[in-house]
């Protein structure tokens, strides 16, 4: 396989249009050379960018809400925080990322991208709890469902969305999330497939409405 970075399939020109294709095409260029220098990226990916990666990422865009305030937990190369961003102006995105390393790396993104929408955050999702309040969370391999509730979930405003990227394994975790669900007051919960026609397979999301936590709300009453 070859390692160099391929042109982009014709279907990218609708997905990133605008302002959004040359901001596209200069993050792949990042992601192909210092993100696999400083090991945020594996060689073997390289072949892969546009279609495993950029394009995967900017299909979740389809059930992001209007002008949203955007948490992306664990962002590690800015998939699919970074890429939203590109394709979702509208939007304001924290890159939530703990390692210094991918942190440095985002902030040269951000910077060389020219993107006024978003902001570089290191820390943990634990610690940001009840000091910033997000409309929307995003993730990404960070973790399964059931621990990925647990970081996001006190994140988001009541009647927010953690969407959390899942492929395959999707409606696998989402039954064994069942119990972390309840516990963290979830309105409702279900599988969404975006980028119908434009990725191969379709993107497949779990998409969870937060509520109000059995905990907080028992802190309200007792106020």
């Amino acid at each position: 396989m070859s390692d160099e970075l391929p042109a982009p399939p014709d279907i990218a020109r609708d997905v990133f249009a605008g302002e959004a294709w040359d901001r596209a095409g200069a993050f792949a260029e990042l992601l192909a050379g210092p993100g696999v220098v400083r090991g945020l990226l594996g060689p073997r990916e390289v072949p892969r960018i546009w279609d495993r990666h950029l394009l995967n990422c900017a299909v979740v865009a389809e059930v992001v809400p209007a002008d949203v305030r955007l948490v992306d937990i664990g962002s590690g190369a800015g998939l699919p925080g970074l890429v939203l961003a590109i394709v979702r102006p509208d939007i304001t995105v924290t890159l939530l990322e703990p390692l210094l390393r991918r942190t440095v790396f985002l902030e040269e993104c951000v910077e060389a991208l020219k993107l006024d929408n978003v902001e570089v955050l290191r820390g943990r999702a634990e610690e940001l709890a009840g000091k910033r309040e997000f409309d929307v969370a995003s993730a990404r391999a960070v973790a399964p469902l059931d621990r990925l509730l647990k970081w996001a979930m006190p994140l988001l405003r009541e009647g927010g969305e953690l969407i959390a990227m899942k492929g395959e394994r999707a409606a696998g975790e989402l039954a064994e999330a069942e119990e972390q669900l309840r516990a963290s007051g979830a309105r409702t919960a279900e599988l969404v497939t975006v980028g119908r026609g434009k990725v191969e397979p379709p993107a497949t999301l779990v998409r969870v409405v937060a509520g109000r936590a059995p905990e907080r709300a028992r802190r309200r009453r007792r106020r």
